[in-house]
């Protein structure tokens, strides 16, 4: 009989440690998914803030640059397909977050050109409305570079503790998948040129 029990608790050690272990990986994983979640809502209510700001800048550099009709559709156009995108936080995979950078991409390249044209028009470069709008602008793409980057930090804390071993077995276990980052744009590894 006694032999039979120290199997039988060995066993029983083993398996209240795994049981422990698995629990406390599954609470874990859940966690820094929800942080994910929380960072994800920040970036989206960040680009919300500018696709906001958007038609007040449009309309006050309508007044002024009547003949630049085709870049404020450019910029009309390119706010309601980034505005259009959305992701679910559930699903944050590279491809669909790829889809969502390159929507907003094309808006703030939009937005660039957009301010390109505003040079050929000093009165509205004084404008006081203009200038209080593009200064919040500015700011609004800083906070979405705070917020790009909380996002990222979360996301490769997750991926590294998912990929982990054994956290891995308990990941495939549970369905906890990789999650996605931002990536930098095309290009961006080109510094612009400036010509006086």
């Amino acid at each position: 009989m006694k032999k039979l029990l120290i199997p039988i608790l060995i066993i029983a050690v083993v398996g209240i440690f795994v049981y422990t272990k698995a629990v406390g990986t599954y609470n874990q994983f859940v966690q820094t998914e929800e942080q994910i979640n929380g960072q994800w809502a920040e970036v989206q209510t960040q680009y919300q803030r500018r696709a906001d700001l958007i038609p007040n800048l449009v309309n006050t550099v309508k007044g002024y640059a009547e003949f630049e009709q085709e870049t404020l559709t450019g910029v009309i156009e390119a706010r309601s397909k980034a505005t259009s995108m959305t992701i679910d936080p559930t699903n944050l995979t590279p491809e669909k977050l790829a889809e969502f950078q390159q929507a907003q991409d094309q808006l703030s390249g939009a937005l660039s050109r957009l301010l390109v044209t505003v040079e050929k028009y000093p009165d509205l470069k004084a404008n006081q409305n203009f200038l209080e709008l593009q200064a919040q602008l500015e700011g609004t793409e800083n906070r979405i570079a705070v917020a790009r980057r909380n996002f990222n930090e979360s996301v490769v804390t997750y991926n590294a503790n998912i990929r982990t071993f054994p956290n891995n077995i308990f990941a495939g276990w549970y369905g906890f998948e990789t999650k996605g980052t931002f990536q930098a744009a095309e290009g961006a590894e080109n510094a612009p040129t400036v010509q006086f």
